[in-house]
């Protein structure tokens, strides 16, 4: 388990964990991932929107790679709060330029759904993706990423069927610290929830998994992935990636370039 800072108060331990703050131009980036993600949608023919649940988020973007190609699935971050997939659309650029099917999955946020109906959620949507991709011809591979709740998300759904890899970037796995941080208005998160839904405290899923976290992020961030990574580090195929100098936002482009590290070491899997 990690530190959850009980020491601090609570502005401190909010601060811990602000992403947004932390990083001064986040909202230029965000910006910037929005342009860049509309220019991808006018360009690249794609299923856009595509329905896999009741809920108005649970909706799935695929974009078609070469015939039998694996599929790369992004869950998109925002502490399980904020953020919609469209934002990050550009992200599947690289992986669409290396031949492979690339989706998109969007989930109902807290507060209208708790964590474990979230999660829920995502393992409905990996396999309406699933499904989806060997419609379209691909292969029954789903190499399965996620940046910040995303990458929580991910190692959550990593035992899910058709799932060869999983790649979190800048993930949380530790859900204790933010029980008790301002975060968990709107998530309310349970004892009981912490226990089950916290990959540092669950049974290890056999299936490789990259841990990746960028250098200029919060330290408590790059904990929960070094902490994360510890945790796995028996199994062989598993990686822990530090990407130098990325900041919790810029990281993402080394999933979204053609050339990028974090796409590199998922290819490995493809």
């Amino acid at each position: 388990m990690l530190d959850h800072l009980l020491h601090l108060n609570a502005a401190a331990r909010k601060a811990a964990y602000d992403n947004t703050s932390a990083v001064t131009n986040s909202a230029a980036q965000l910006s910037e991932f929005e342009a860049r993600s509309a220019a991808l949608v006018q360009h690249t023919p794609g299923h856009l929107d595509v329905v896999y649940g009741p809920q108005t988020r649970q909706q799935f973007d695929f974009f078609q790679g070469t015939h039998g190609a694996a599929t790369l699935l992004f869950i998109h971050g925002g502490y399980w709060q904020m953020r919609h997939k469209n934002t990050f659309r550009f992200v599947a650029e690289g992986a669409l330029k290396n031949g492979l099917n690339a989706a998109l999955l969007g989930y109902t946020l807290a507060p209208q759904a708790t964590l474990t109906q979230i999660v829920q959620e995502v393992l409905q949507g990996i396999a309406a993706v699933r499904a989806h991709a060997l419609q379209q011809g691909g292969a029954d591979r789903v190499l399965l990423c996620g940046w910040s709740a995303g990458g929580h998300l991910t190692a959550m759904g990593l035992h899910a069927p058709g799932v060869v890899a999983g790649l979190g970037i800048s993930g949380i796995y530790d859900l204790g610290p933010i029980q008790h941080n301002a975060l968990n208005a709107a998530l309310q998160l349970s004892d009981t929830e912490v226990q089950l839904l916290s990959p540092l405290r669950l049974p290890m899923v056999h299936k490789p998994f990259i841990t990746a976290y960028g250098t200029a992020e919060l330290v408590q961030l790059q904990r929960q992935s070094q902490a994360f990574a510890q945790y796995r580090k028996g199994l062989p195929q598993d990686a822990l990636l530090p990407i130098q100098g990325a900041d919790h936002f810029s990281i993402l482009n080394a999933l979204a370039q053609p050339d990028g590290a974090l796409l590199d070491a998922l290819l490995a899997y493809r």
